[in-house]
């Protein structure tokens, strides 16, 4: 199934908006930029409503902030992939730098996929924001039985690490209310332009591979057109004329003629 879908497949087609408000409304998220999806943990769970029980949940990392961790999850996700036979290879080193045309590339494709799978029905049973908070709290647990045994382990070597250290208090100067909301202004007007911009590279870069698309379509028949074998042929000739001429209706009446001339 996932061979199937070409990168000119309509799935490619899907915009940004459509794909937050997908992947919001089957886990329950709030997700309002694609980046935010560039840990893997949204595509892990995605996986595991659609193949309950198939997916390893206690080893995804919903926390995951470091590169480290966000790979940690992608190999949890491609690990599931082939246990499924899901040809698709995920381009991990580029998922985690949050770079919003791979990380939206790739949801795609998976939104697809997730849609092909018993015709898109979501599965009515799953409940995704218990399903997360149970690994966040087994995570928890972990986390902090491992800090504890370590502290122990410190302290039985380092006696004496528990005495308190005098360590001088830095004082800052303090921030006027109305530098604060300048501040606060110039940020949140940063942070719009900044996904602005992004939404425009996005648009960009979707539109320079539909161009290449059709602009390959276009050179191979060119490239048939001029065969010895076939160039004479009038079809031939017409289709020369369309794809050769720079007033596009008057290109068609002569083809068409053209055409009409040798029925």
């Amino acid at each position: 199934m996932a061979s199937n879908i070409g990168m000119m497949d309509s799935a490619y087609f899907v915009g940004r908006n459509e794909l937050l408000s997908w992947i919001n409304a089957r886990l329950q998220l709030n997700l309002s930029r694609i980046e935010e999806a560039a840990s893997g943990a949204v595509q892990c769970q995605m996986m595991d409503m659609t193949y309950p029980g198939t997916v390893p949940m206690h080893k995804v990392n919903f926390d995951a902030r470091t590169e480290y961790d966000m790979i940690q999850n992608y190999k949890v996700l491609q690990d599931v992939f082939n246990k499924l036979k899901i040809d698709k290879h995920i381009e991990v080193n580029r998922l985690v730098k949050g770079r919003p045309l791979d990380n939206l590339e790739f949801l795609q494709w998976l939104k697809r996929y997730c849609d092909s799978v018993n015709g898109g029905i979501m599965n009515e049973n799953y409940n995704p924001v218990e399903r997360r908070s149970k690994i966040c709290k087994e995570r928890n647990l972990k986390t902090s039985q491992k800090n504890s045994k370590s502290l122990q382990t410190n302290n039985s070597q380092n006696p004496g690490s528990g005495d308190k250290l005098n360590i001088p208090k830095i004082s800052g100067t303090k921030q006027k209310p109305s530098e604060v909301a300048i501040e606060s202004d110039c940020s949140e007007k940063i942070q719009a332009l900044s996904n602005e911009i992004t939404e425009l590279k996005i648009s960009v870069d979707l539109l320079e591979k539909e161009r290449d698309y059709y602009f390959a379509k276009l050179r191979d028949i060119e490239i048939l057109c001029q065969a010895p074998e076939l160039e004479h042929i009038p079809m031939v000739v017409a289709v020369k004329k369309v794809l050769y001429a720079a007033d596009e209706e008057s290109a068609l009446a002569e083809a068409q003629q053209i055409v009409s001339a040798n029925q």
